[in-house]
């Protein structure tokens, strides 16, 4: 019998990679072979994201790019989109099943013949059932792996829908984060970046109840221990989450590198109580003079989100301003979108849409600023680079430890390798040039 082929499509966040590519290699142990999404497969499975609008508009062209490939395809999706908006997916043409976020675990046993279904069939539960712990991390897809070490959220951010896609929070026991973290390092790869929803929580949830026997500082402490992980990196931790303590263990880590990602959200007092956001600003800023005081060289990425209701003009300067000051690295900017069933979508003061760009336009303009002046502060510098797999245009791409981009012409033989490098200058795309400081054997 011939093998069926399998092919995978990922929206979202570095939990979604990490939980593709364990659903992935579940399918490979059930026989299945895994293609490229562009190829002509037998199944496509689109793991969703709600975070924003757009994710859920590119669904539909996602879907139709799957039945070009091959019209006879089942198509499924899952993910957080599937959990909130599970008959909405069904209705989309092409699509023949929907699962929930405790079902998409165990998508092969919902697959039968494979034939194309009339209608999409909707398996989704209450999301009160999701309240056990499903481990996964991302291998063979990228030079680094994505672990997964928490789930769900107990906060009720206004905007956010996570906690309805994703359940309460809940993490991995210290063990098994311990045994993938080993499996991974054994598969060669360099770099583990630790992921969930709101990882600073690790430790809820870890024996099914909300007894906690770990914390987020005695995971990261046992992780720097484990052989053969190069290098470690926290994906993105909430600012009241992010205790000097752990601050400290990443100054003087083996593994941990200095870069850190906390979301802000707002640069107004009166915007992050509106999101009841569990900080104000005065936290945020003792957290980024905390990083740097012992870690001068640290980069620093910041969430935040533009055109929340009740976003004045004043308040969205006032954000502007706060972060124009702030000694951080980059941004990552996300229009606010009104979601269905979170408190915010109610709120009055609407922003109109065409003033949420012109702001979001604003901070990408900052964003590239502050990038810029950060990679300035390094040049010079001595620093160690993990190159990438692809060949773009000529040229391979790597990460400083503390998330500089550099270039250097393309060389095979520098892939899913570290060296030590001299940061010389910024290139005009942006990047960072340097010299190697060891022999490279060519």
């Amino acid at each position: 019998m011939e093998q069926k082929k399998v092919a995978f499509y990922t929206l979202g966040c570095k939990l979604n990679f990490s939980e593709t590519s364990t659903i992935a290699r579940g399918f490979t142990e059930e026989g299945f072979s895994r293609v490229d999404f562009k190829e002509k497969a037998d199944i496509y499975v689109i793991n969703t994201c709600s975070v924003t609008e757009n994710a859920d508009k590119r669904f539909k062209s996602i879907v139709k790019q799957a039945q070009k490939n091959n019209p006879e395809a089942f198509v499924a999706a899952i993910g957080c989109y599937a959990q909130l908006k599970p008959e909405e997916l069904a209705d989309v043409n092409g699509v023949d099943l929907v699962l929930g976020a405790t079902e998409k675990f165990k998508i092969t046993d919902y697959l039968n013949d494979l034939s194309k279904n009339d209608f999409g069939e909707v398996h989704s539960c209450e999301i009160e059932e999701a309240d056990f712990y499903v481990g996964s991390y991302s291998i063979g897809d990228r030079t680094r792996a994505f672990l997964k070490v928490q789930d769900g959220c107990d906060y009720k951010c206004t905007y956010c829908t996570i906690p309805l896609a994703r359940g309460i929070s809940r993490s991995d026991t210290m063990t098994n984060v311990l045994k993938n973290a080993a499996e991974i390092s054994e598969q060669g790869i360099k770099e583990i970046v630790l992921t969930g929803v709101n990882i600073g929580d690790y430790g809820k949830g870890e024996f099914g109840n909300k007894k906690h026997e770990h914390t987020f500082l005695d995971l990261v402490t046992e992780l720097d221990k484990v052989e053969g992980i190069e290098r470690l990196r926290i994906s993105s931790i909430e600012p009241n989450l992010l205790k000097n303590e752990t601050i400290d263990l990443v100054s003087k880590s083996r593994a941990f590198v200095p870069h850190f990602h906390v979301p802000l959200q707002s640069g107004s007092n009166d915007i992050l109580k509106k999101m009841k956001r569990r900080y104000m600003k005065e936290l945020y800023v003792d957290r980024v003079a905390k990083i740097k005081e012992v870690m001068p060289h640290a980069c620093i990425g910041v969430d935040v989100i533009v055109g929340f209701p009740g976003e004045t003009d004043e308040l969205f300067l006032e954000t502007y301003n706060f972060l124009s000051e702030l000694d951080i690295s980059y941004l990552h900017v996300f229009t606010y979108s009104e979601r269905d069933n979170t408190e915010a979508a109610d709120m009055e003061g609407a922003v109109y849409k065409n003033v949420r760009a012109k702001r979001s336009k604003m901070l990408r303009g900052l964003s590239a600023k502050k990038r810029r002046a950060f990679y300035e502060t390094q040049l010079n510098t001595n620093r160690t680079v993990l190159f990438e797999g692809e060949n773009k245009e000529g040229y391979i791409h790597g990460f400083t430890e503390n998330y500089v981009k550099v270039k250097t012409p393309w060389n095979p033989e520098l892939v899913n390798t570290l060296h030590r490098v001299n940061l010389t200058e910024i290139d005009e795309d942006g990047m960072v040039r340097f010299n190697f400081l060891e022999t490279v054997t060519v």
